[in-house]
């Protein structure tokens, strides 16, 4: 019988784990054979000064924290594209011709050819990236959404037999009552929820205001403490970030990860999933 196989197409080291780490072995608990695209080193990412000193580069810290990570989550094959870490928006870093940001607004067909090259490889049947607003806004992020959406439907609308055609199509969803608890959180403590994280780049309320509907959710409870594993690999972005929150209060906030689903599109803006692979053919 053929295998069920899955797709996550993300831009940096660490979206895997910080995003899917408890989905991921999920999947695969479920028989499903689970891909990674990673399509930048995450070159320019905020390292800690005592990181620093241990590894040539930040992009060789960075890919080394990966394959920490692959050790819990027990992907098929990673594919890493080696596109440079961009940086946020208006970055200088955003400008420079080998960052991922640059090469998607300035050569997309060139994008779109090597994650539709992975995509052929594998032949997935489900594929998973950002939704459109790139998680929390990273151009890097809204450059591989873009161009795995339009890898996608070329194969779709490609002569390939049809096992060989991608046939569902979701982006990952942020978990709402998270999102406002971390807004109400802030402003609690005098923080304002439109300058978060290390850099201050990070808006939780965009964040918020971009959410699009959930079509399926999956459970994940079982999986919290491998989530946590594997995001703690990513020490130099930090990992373990999840352990703040109270073990019980985790199991109700993240007891299921929710889904867009982009294609077959839906008429509606309600749950009606709780497995990716509902109506595949395999």
């Amino acid at each position: 019988m053929e295998k069920r196989r899955l797709l996550i197409s993300f831009a940096h080291p660490d979206d895997e784990s910080f995003g899917l780490g408890a989905a991921i072995p999920k999947w695969i608990d479920d028989g499903v054979d689970v891909y990674l695209i990673c399509a930048t080193n995450g070159d320019v990412g905020t390292v800690p000064p005592h990181l620093q000193d241990k590894h040539r580069t930040v992009a060789d810290l960075r890919l080394s924290e990966l394959e920490c990570a692959r050790q819990h989550l027990d992907f098929k094959e990673v594919f890493l594209l080696g596109y440079r870490d961009s940086g946020m928006t208006g970055s200088e870093t955003s400008q420079h011709p080998d960052s991922l940001c640059f090469q998607w607004e300035h050569d997309p067909e060139c994008v779109t050819g090597a994650v539709g090259e992975v995509m052929r490889q594998i032949r997935p049947q489900v594929v998973v990236t950002f939704n459109r607003y790139g998680g929390y806004g990273h151009p890097d992020h809204i450059a591989i959404q873009r161009a795995t959406e339009c890898a996608f439907h070329r194969l779709r609308n490609g002569d390939l037999p049809a096992a060989c055609k991608p046939q569902k199509l979701y982006y990952a969803a942020f978990p709402t009552a998270v999102l406002w608890a971390r807004i109400l959180t802030a402003r609690l403590q005098g923080q304002d929820p439109r300058r978060m994280g290390i850099n201050r780049d990070i808006d939780v309320v965009k964040i918020l205001d971009h959410v699009e509907p959930s079509h399926a959710r999956i459970p994940i409870a079982n999986y919290l403490d491998i989530w946590e594993r594997a995001s703690r690999c990513h020490a130099s972005q930090g990992g373990g970030r999840i352990t703040r929150t109270a073990r019980w209060l985790r199991r109700i906030l993240y007891s299921k990860q929710g889904f867009t689903r982009a294609f077959p599109t839906p008429n509606h803006s309600r749950v009606d999933e709780d497995d990716l692979f509902d109506g595949v053919s395999v």
